[in-house]
């Protein structure tokens, strides 16, 4: 297991990072370690702490996100989060391990703009996989956001799914 601890606008003690790697060890029973990589970012808003922790199984990933007034608290709430979400996913999990001939990992990147084009305060870089429909909503729920960027195995296009205000979901699909 690899955990990047990353902190903004903080500072992290030892005491914090150790009992971070004791909490995210749990997580090694789901797991084979060698492939577990987590990425923990501390965060500091005013009076608030939040807590981002990305877990990345050979290329799947789940995400959990907590704030409060304190660090120590918000691991205490992600944990059974990041347990529960791969608890409901964990044949998902297992099948991909086994029928995976796709192991590159995503990279993101982000980019530090000026501050006079103040539209895009973030850009990430990763590769996308060739998926279904359904496997693009599994991997939307497992990350929690309100759309999912994919590369659809059949037509081998980019496409959109997105979260629709009431509830239902969108697909976005290119004209060619």
């Amino acid at each position: 297991m690899k955990i990047d601890i990353i902190s903004r606008n903080c500072e992290i003690s030892e005491r914090l990072k150790e009992i971070t790697a004791q909490k995210l060890g749990k997580l090694n029973k789901y797991f084979e370690a060698s492939d577990l990589k987590i990425k923990v970012c501390f965060k500091k808003e005013a009076a608030l702490s939040t807590t981002e922790v990305m877990l990345d199984y050979a290329g799947k990933f789940v995400r959990a996100t907590a704030s409060s007034d304190n660090f120590y608290d918000n691991l205490d709430v992600v944990v059974p989060k990041l347990e529960g979400q791969i608890r409901k996913h964990r044949t998902k999990f297992d099948k991909h391990q086994k029928n995976s001939a796709y192991r590159d990992a995503a990279v993101f990147e982000t980019a530090d703009r000026d501050e006079k084009k103040s539209a895009i305060v973030k850009e990430k870089k990763f590769k996308l996989t060739p998926m279904t429909v359904d496997e693009a909503m599994d991997e939307m729920e497992l990350l929690g956001h309100s759309f999912y960027v994919f590369l659809e195995a059949k037509t081998n296009t980019v496409q959109v799914l997105y979260a629709r205000k009431d509830g239902d979901l969108g697909l976005i699909e290119p004209e060619i």
